[in-house]
């Protein structure tokens, strides 16, 4: 699972994420079922606020990609129905549909350049009211005030949605515990396009301490972090499932100002959350997350205890010395007393002392300063705990007054 690579230590473990799996191709017109109801291409007309429209469609341009081989992948799909106007957008691996009210004259549906009319209507006077009128044979006008826009329009039955079918398993979360599951572990989320199975988020059904729990991980051979909630009763019998980095991050900008619990639903191979009128489906990697509890060492018998503020504070301050590229720093441990420094050819050396809670044996070890801060910085409470071995060995990073939240990072030579 984790591993260390240039002035790394504990290779090792490289072993241990050498799993692989397979994406499946992705075709554009490989599923056309549609989770709104398909309507012909006619003559459409409505009336929306400005303020409604752009949020609407700053929730689904994003997943637009700016540079597109399929030409319709590029567009959204407009629906207008009664009352309410449906926004639709996909990249094949993510699909997003957000609803929002609108005066509607005439129903219909069309596709439109998602990027041109998100910045069309970022660019109207706030508070203005936008007509549009879609002719069914290719052609969007909108008019607000005294502009006028047309629009190139793609035929709805070019776009491809991602099937809706039964996803097999359903529950419900607090949009707070989506949060902090989210937030505590998408750091750690792999970049690395050949170890795919590592871009993401595994999300699965776990056991701790007699109680079962929904439990996410995320590593990118560095550094782990795993954080887990109470199982809801109907995730029982979930399959683990790798959520893609990309869904995560717009999963998260939309539950930002959501409320209410978010309905969660997943299959073998898709993912689906419901909430505030939003629907976003993503395919899950395809894939086999590698066995990351056989890395969280379990023989590591010095324990030190720190402020997390005053720690993550002096890390910063002695990090600016250390080089670009390793960031390295060292940790030098004695009874109570906890030495930072880092050297640089360049630019000098640099220590700080601070005052800590350790009774063990004297032990240096060093730490890249950016994994460490990124770690410090989702801790919560004022105090950090960390279950240290030697200086080649992982060492544990946790809270001490939060036992839902684990943390593990690989040491460097320094």
């Amino acid at each position: 699972m984790l591993y260390c690579r240039g002035p790394h230590r504990g290779g090792w473990i490289r072993s241990i994420i050498g799993l692989s799996g397979g994406y499946n191709d992705l075709r554009a017109n490989s599923d056309k079922s549609n989770l709104n109801v398909k309507i012909k291409d006619l003559n459409m007309k409505f009336t929306i606020e400005r303020a409604a429209l752009l949020k609407s469609l700053g929730h689904v341009q994003s997943v637009v990609e700016r540079r597109n081989t399929i030409p319709i992948l590029s567009n959204v799909r407009i629906e207008a129905g009664e009352g309410r106007l449906s926004l639709n957008a996909t990249d094949m691996d993510l699909d997003i549909v957000d609803q929002v009210a609108a005066d509607v004259s005439q129903p219909g549906a069309t596709t439109a350049p998602a990027h041109t009319l998100y910045e069309i209507i970022r660019k109207l006077p706030e508070g203005s009211q936008v007509e549009f009128d879609s002719d069914g044979e290719g052609q969007l006008t909108i008019k607000s005030g005294r502009s006028r826009f047309t629009l190139t329009c793609l035929p709805t039955d070019d776009f491809p949605v991602m099937s809706g079918g039964d996803m097999g398993h359903t529950f419900s979360l607090p949009v707070a515990e989506i949060r902090g599951l989210i937030d505590r572990t998408r750091f750690a989320i792999s970049t690395e396009e050949t170890r795919y199975y590592l871009n993401g988020i595994y999300l699965h059904a776990a056991e701790r301490d007699g109680a079962k729990v929904l439990r996410a991980v995320a590593t990118d051979g560095h550094r782990l972090a795993s954080v887990e909630g109470p199982l809801p009763g109907n995730a029982e019998g979930m399959p683990g499932v790798i959520v893609p980095r990309k869904t995560v991050g717009e999963l998260r900008k939309l539950i930002e100002e959501t409320v209410d619990e978010v309905a969660v639903e997943l299959s073998e191979t898709k993912i689906r959350f419901t909430f505030d009128g939003v629907i976003l489906t993503s395919k899950l990697i395809d894939g086999t997350f590698p066995d990351y509890e056989r890395v969280i060492p379990a023989g590591n018998d010095k324990e030190m205890v720190v402020s997390c503020k005053t720690f993550a504070e002096a890390v910063d301050r002695v990090s600016a010395i250390s080089s670009e590229k390793s960031r390295a720093i060292k940790l030098a441990l004695s009874s109570g007393m906890l030495v930072l420094s880092a050297s640089s050819p360049e630019s000098g050396t640099a220590t700080e002392e601070l005052e800590v809670d350790y009774q063990g044996d004297a032990v240096e070890i060093g730490f890249n300063s950016r994994y460490l801060l990124d770690i410090t910085h989702q801790i919560e409470g004022d105090n950090a705990r960390f279950t240290l071995a030697d200086a080649a060995s992982p060492t544990i990073l946790s809270e001490t007054d939060d036992t839902s939240a684990l943390y593990v990072l690989m040491p460097m030579r320094v």
